[in-house]
Formats: C-alpha cells, sequence, structure tokens
C-alpha cells in the first residue's frame, strides 16, 4: 500500500479544516502522510434553496462516496450529522473520533435577550421546531450558507441571531462568536452533531488499520444509538426530530425529541441502556415517542 493516503472531503471551510485535523491525527498516530482531495457535492452546489427543498439524504455525501467506491480516494471525512442512515454497499465506518462540543450555539445574541418577534436564521427543521418551543414569539427564517456567509448576513443586520453547531464554531477557532451555547436540556442537537465520520471501503483492510488508531469506542457507540433512532424515525438531516446521546457511569444515555409536523409540539423522552444494546435502546426511543 502507498505511503500516502488520499482522503476525500467537501471545499467548505469547515470541512477542510475539520480533514485536515483528522489527516493530521492519523499522521501523528500511524506515521502515515495524508493528502486531501477537495470533492464538490450537490449540496454545496445549490444554495439558494432549502435542503428539504433540494432532497436531505446524501445532499453533503453522495460525491464523495462515488469517489471512494471508484478508488480515487482512500477514505472520507464527514460531518456525522451529514451521513444517511442508509450507507452504500461496500463502503464502512472505520473510525469515529472522539465527539468535540455537540450543542447548537447562538450566535449574534442570547436566548433570553433577543427581543419579542425578533428574526432568527436557521436552516434546520430541528432547530427551529424546538426554538419555537422555547421562545414562540421569534420570527424563525432560513438561512443557508457557510459558517461565514451565515455569519456575515447575522453582522449585516438580517437576523438578530443565528443558530450555529458549536461544534464547528470551535473547529474554525470561532468559539468567541457564539453568544450563548443552548443547554442540552433546551435544545437536543441533530443526530451525530460533534461527530467525525471517517469512512473508507470494507475491503481495505490496511486502511481500516490505520485509520482505528484514532477511533473513540463511546463516541462509537453513542453514535450508534443516536443513528438507530434516526433510522427508525425514517429522517434524514432536515426531519422534525433529533437524538443525542452520552456516557455517564457506564451506561449510555439518550434524549430524544420528535414531532408530527413543523406545527405540531415536540415531544421528548430520555431513556438509557448498557452498551450492549444501544441499537434497541435508540430504536425504542424513537417508537415511544412517536406513538405518544
Amino acid at each position: 500500500m502507498s505511503q500516502t493516503l488520499r482522503l476525500g472531503t467537501r471545499g467548505s471551510q469547515l470541512a477542510v479544516t475539520q480533514s485536515g485535523l483528522v489527516a493530521d491525527a492519523v499522521s501523528m498516530a500511524t506515521g502515515v502522510r495524508v493528502e486531501l482531495v477537495v470533492i464538490k457535492t450537490r449540496g454545496d452546489q445549490v444554495a439558494d434553496r432549502p435542503l428539504q427543498e433540494v432532497g436531505g439524504k446524501g445532499l453533503f455525501t453522495k460525491e464523495i462516496e462515488d469517489a471512494l467506491l471508484e478508488g480515487l480516494v482512500d477514505f472520507a471525512v464527514h460531518s456525522m450529522k451529514d451521513m444517511p442512515t442508509d450507507a452504500p454497499e461496500g463502503l464502512i465506518f472505520a473510525s469515529i473520533p472522539q465527539r468535540v462540543d455537540p450543542r447548537d450555539a447562538l450566535v449574534g445574541s442570547t436566548l433570553e435577550q433577543l427581543p419579542q418577534g425578533a428574526v432568527v436564521g436557521t436552516g434546520s427543521v430541528r432547530r427551529a421546531l424546538q426554538l419555537r418551543a422555547l421562545r414562540p414569539d421569534l420570527d424563525i427564517q432560513g438561512i443557508r450558507g457557510n459558517v461565514d456567509t451565515r455569519i456575515e448576513k447575522q453582522r449585516s443586520g438580517q437576523y438578530a441571531a443565528i443558530l450555529l453547531a458549536m461544534a464547528g464554531l470551535l473547529r474554525l477557532g470561532r468559539a468567541g462568536d457564539a453568544a450563548e451555547a443552548l443547554p442540552l436540556e433546551d435544545m437536543i442537537p441533530a443526530v451525530g452533531q460533534g461527530a467525525l465520520a471517517i469512512q473508507c471501503r470494507g475491503s481495505d483492510d490496511d486502511v481500516q488499520r490505520i485509520l482505528g488508531s484514532i477511533h473513540h469506542e463511546p463516541t462509537a457507540l453513542c453514535i450508534a444509538a443516536e443513528r438507530a433512532f434516526l433510522a427508525q424515525v425514517s429522517g434524514g438531516c432536515s426531519a422534525p426530530a433529533a437524538c443525542h446521546a452520552r456516557m455517564i457511569d457506564g451506561m449510555v444515555v439518550a434524549d430524544g425529541v420528535w414531532a408530527a409536523d413543523e406545527a405540531s409540539p415536540p415531544r421528548r423522552l430520555q431513556l438509557r441502556s448498557d452498551p450492549l444494546h444501544v441499537h434497541a435502546m435508540g430504536t425504542e426511543l424513537a417508537r415511544k415517542l412517536i406513538a405518544g
């Protein structure tokens, strides 16, 4: 095998930054060189419409996965929250590194300081659903673009505040732009938020071994519970549902939120499981929320 691995990534500043962090971690752990290969995805090309109108599943992953299957790259780094629950045949998650801060952050104002009727920007149905439950008076409007573009739109006065993932701000060195990181009990993050998915071909044993050097099993167990929840609600990144799991005293504790549609009040529930039964717990959490 070549001493240099080709890493497929989206071209956004955040994607390149987090792929660079993975490349450095792999090289430090194994001595193998990693070079980045930028691949443009459909989600990057269509920036003028809400994601749910374009089609949420695979918008930021398909072209990269195609490159993997064709042998153009050796592995790929994705934001876990972008990953559909039905992976293409022949590809696997070779590694899930330790998750960083999974919370959602408000940029521009804290929630309490937002005036009555203030305009808040988010491109996420999940975020809008939970924000309306916290502050029904707010005017929630859509927003697209990378982190810098969204922050510039907020600073220009188009929005009083915007919602972004704290993990992205941290990785970009922009955590100081967050006016407030919303508590997990108020805003349940997207499935996989804050985590990265390291994907490769299932037949590449050497690549799997190398990537396994940066795997974090507690994070992987929590992600497994969250993705089992998402599979049960049959949702993509635009589904009005969310789940976040964490390890507490050796148990996986998962919080879920679900709504029948964008206009319905969200239901919340928490379940816990031992590490051997996280898939069943995630599935059961979704079933209970849907059943009411």
